[in-house]
């Protein structure tokens, strides 16, 4: 064999070896998911958004919640009897609020019981899904967030307050036509949050929770920690099982050539005292 078919046999095992390892992680996922649903007799869905990296070119994309992810989430809704709880492992930074409406609404329709895990943390679209949950597990250090809405980049009740604050006729046309389709976004966000909390918590608290969510009282990236939300009245358990880590971990963040974070990945042991000697040195 010459040099030039090694050569080529080496380039073909190179760009071969991603998509077989890749697989073998997603057979490891659907092991994790089949033993948590034999545990807890529940239909389970993960929405895990990581930066991912393409086996190939190795190149990365961010991801987000969208239509795709709303339409599967709804799909696997469809295909759970109505008397089967259904757990969603949540990990995302957010994304579109249609989808995560969809999401939310389907959730909240469904007869038995649902459970929104979050080993991490599930912010602005992330957090209305978890809301509608009848319970929400979360590490003791994962967090959610405000969903008060983004237009532009910029918060819409920032934008609200812009135009408030200056007179009007100061203010260009188009940070007006902001205003009003800020002013809407912050209503309709408003009311889904409402309609969400109001068969957990009543009409007014729901009301009140919803206010505190999206009046942008907070930044959009503020942490919501798990004892913060236990205070506002919503169904917060602060603890997570653990065949959810496991299954995190088959989710790996793309890496870099230098890893920013190592650690021995074994439980820690404090050193005994040392051992105290005689005056003979014997021990």
């Amino acid at each position: 064999m010459s040099f030039f078919e090694l050569l080529w046999i080496f380039f073909i095992a190179t760009s071969l070896a991603p998509l077989l390892q890749q697989k073998r992680v997603e057979s490891q996922r659907i092991r994790l998911l089949h033993r948590m649903q034999e545990e807890r007799h529940s239909r389970v869905i993960t929405m895990i958004h990581r930066q991912e990296s393409y086996s190939l070119l190795g190149m990365l994309s961010r991801r987000f919640i969208t239509i795709e992810d709303s339409e599967a989430v709804l799909r696997a809704i469809r295909l759970t009897p109505p008397d089967v709880p259904i757990d969603l492992i949540l990990h995302t930074p957010g994304g579109l609020v249609l989808a995560s409406e969809q999401i939310a609404r389907a959730l909240v329709k469904h007869p038995a019981k649902v459970t929104v895990f979050v080993p991490h943390y599930a912010m602005s679209g992330g957090t209305l899904i978890a809301l509608a949950a009848d319970e929400i597990w979360m590490d003791d250090n994962a967090v959610l967030g405000p969903v008060d809405p983004q237009l532009g980049g910029y918060p819409a009740a920032s934008i609200l307050r812009v135009a408030e604050q200056k007179e009007k006729n100061k203010v260009d046309d188009e940070t007006l036509i902001l205003a009003d389709i800020a002013a809407k976004a912050v209503e309709q966000v408003r009311d889904v949050v409402t309609s969400i909390l109001r068969d957990k918590m009543g009409e007014e608290k729901a009301r009140e929770l919803a206010h505190i969510l999206t009046c942008g009282r907070w930044t959009h990236d503020y942490p919501l920690t798990c004892e913060m939300l236990q205070s506002f009245g919503l169904p917060v358990v602060c603890r997570m099982p653990k065949v959810v880590y496991q299954l995190m971990e088959l989710y790996p963040q793309a890496g870099g050539r230098r890893p920013s974070v190592q650690y021995v990945p074994v439980p820690y042991r404090a050193p005994g005292p040392e051992p105290v000697r005689g005056d003979d040195g014997a021990l």
